[in-house]
């Protein structure tokens, strides 16, 4: 063979390595996110929960990047608001869950916008909480697709404009679909994964990528499971409460089965990326004990099988809205069959504001610079052996002080700063490493990094205090929620939603136990 065919030869086989490689690299991958509300790094078999069956989520944990130091805010509000900015919840105007201080800044720009901008179409399901009142909500934030609830909860009503669809429950019940409320039929959880997965059938076999957002309300209380899962932990010996917590966490991870297949079905686990967390720290009601403080391995009672049951916090201190560890440390898996062909763990300290920044960096959108985001890309955490990584100072507070308040006379009061081997909470310094229970402070040990910290939190504070816009408005006269229900069921009435067609094992059948099936 001769010089000339043989370059030819070489020259056609790198044309095709490089035509195919284009190729690759130019299909965007979707995302589906998933959050659970209020449950917590413990509560994942995975993670050495003593009585808690999630398989389901124990094989994405096998197959997965999995942050074993994720941290969220400490309540639900300001955690959605950072992970949708990408910028510190008090930065953007939510100090609150309830008294307007919900709201995510008007200004903000949001993760659908930045996706937008790489041909992304964007869909959200289930918990909004950013804002009831019709410019906040997520049809006007940059999301093509929405099936939502109001308030923080299904049901739930507060002082303002904060509030849901008067006497909505967790089983058959009504949601704002693209503007419109819908009667649905069965238990919330499998109606808002039946929602997710019938918007993405509508898309999988466009070219256009697509960003899910799906925020469960459960295991948020009221804690009332599905009627099978429900009683399952109440015959072990748990109150009513901690069984409704417990049975909608295992219902959750059967629905991520059915998730995984019928995405598997469609073809779209090789590129779709899948994520899991949740907004916060584990509730204190759904522990089973009053005055639980987080404390590791609290005797709860005896079972009904004579064995005492004990607490699990995951060797944490702290619950939800506290800003100690367990306070803010959530699971965060990160799935994708096509690229991570074996799962590991990274104790890498990572940030829901790194939430937007990542997803950007994946989807190929350019962040703005009208906005100055503060998380990271934990791309290269994610995709690199041995990544570059710079140590940080990770800010929070939990707020929540009351309506009108001055919020500078709370500056002091429950804030933390995090950085990857130290917290810092109230003034006392903890060695995370050594000491994850927070029970040694040494604070007398490391002076000039507790004079870093507060000096950078000081920082911190003083350039958020001017954005903190939702403090000390007038509450609204109308919950938006009620005068467009009546409204609409005055008009046209409150149609059944139109189910989409999937293989879907139903937890709840509407009779009289929900276990007929």
């Amino acid at each position: 063979m001769n010089t000339f065919r043989i370059v030819l030869i070489i020259g056609w086989f790198l044309c095709c390595i490089t035509g195919c490689t284009h190729k690759e690299e130019s299909v965007k991958p979707n995302i589906i996110f998933i959050m659970t509300d209020d449950q917590g790094y413990p509560v994942v078999g995975a993670h050495g929960h003593p009585w808690i069956k999630t398989p389901e989520l124990d094989q994405m944990y096998t197959q997965s990047v999995r942050f074993d130091r994720f941290m969220m805010g400490s309540t639900c509000a300001p955690s959605r608001a950072g992970i949708m900015a990408g910028v510190h919840s008090i930065k953007n105007g939510v100090t609150h869950t309830i008294l307007e201080r919900e709201r995510l800044n008007l200004a903000a720009i949001t993760i659908p916008e930045v996706l937008k901008t790489a041909g992304y179409t964007s869909g959200y399901f289930g918990k909004w909480h950013l804002g009831d009142e019709k410019p906040y909500q997520p049809e006007n934030r940059g999301f093509e697709e929405t099936f939502i609830h109001g308030a923080g909860g299904i049901g739930q009503t507060y002082a303002g404009s904060c509030a849901d669809v008067p006497g909505n429950t967790y089983f058959n019940p009504v949601f704002k679909h693209n503007g419109t409320f819908v009667k649905t039929k069965g238990y919330c959880t499998d109606i808002l994964f039946k929602a997710t997965l019938g918007w993405i059938q509508s898309l999988k076999d466009s070219d256009k990528p697509f960003f899910a957002y799906l925020s469960t309300n459960a295991p948020h209380g009221p804690f009332v499971a599905p009627p099978r899962y429900q009683k399952y932990f109440e015959s072990l010996g748990f109150d009513s409460k901690a069984a409704g917590f417990y049975g909608m966490i295992e219902h959750i991870d059967h629905c991520m089965g059915q998730m995984f297949e019928q995405l598997e079905e469609w073809g779209l686990l090789e590129n779709t990326i899948i994520i899991f967390t949740s907004d916060n720290g584990m509730t204190r009601i759904g522990c089973g004990l009053r005055g639980f403080d987080g404390r590791p391995q609290v005797e709860l009672g005896i079972g009904k099988d004579g064995k005492t049951m004990m607490s699990y916090n995951a060797d944490m201190k702290g619950l939800k809205g506290t800003v100690n560890e367990g306070g803010v440390r959530v699971p965060f898996y990160v799935r994708w069959d096509g690229v991570i062909k074996e799962g590991r763990t990274r104790n890498t300290v990572a940030s829901y504001l790194d939430i937007l920044p990542t997803l950007a960096d994946f989807a190929g959108a350019k962040l703005p610079d009208t906005q100055v985001f503060e998380g990271r890309s934990l791309k290269p955490l994610i995709l690199e052996k041995e990544p570059k990584w710079d140590d940080r100072f990770l800010f929070q507070h939990v707020t929540r002080w009351k309506h009108e308040a001055n919020p500078d006379d709370f500056k002091w009061g429950q804030y933390s700063v995090r950085n990857q081997r130290f917290r810092l909470v109230h003034g006392e310094l903890f060695d995370m490493e050594n000491d994850p229970q927070q029970n040694i402070d040494v604070a007398a040990e490391y002076p000039e990094l507790v004079d870093s910290m507060k000096n950078a939190y000081e920082k911190f504070w003083d350039e958020a205090r001017p954005l903190m816009i939702n403090d000390g408005v007038p509450l609204a006269e109308e919950k938006p929620f009620h005068v467009d229900y009546f409204a609409q069921k005055d008009s046209i009435g409150i149609p059944d939603w139109n189910e989409p067609d999937l293989l879907w094992e139903e937890s709840y059948t509407g009779g009289p136990t929900g276990l007929e099936n």
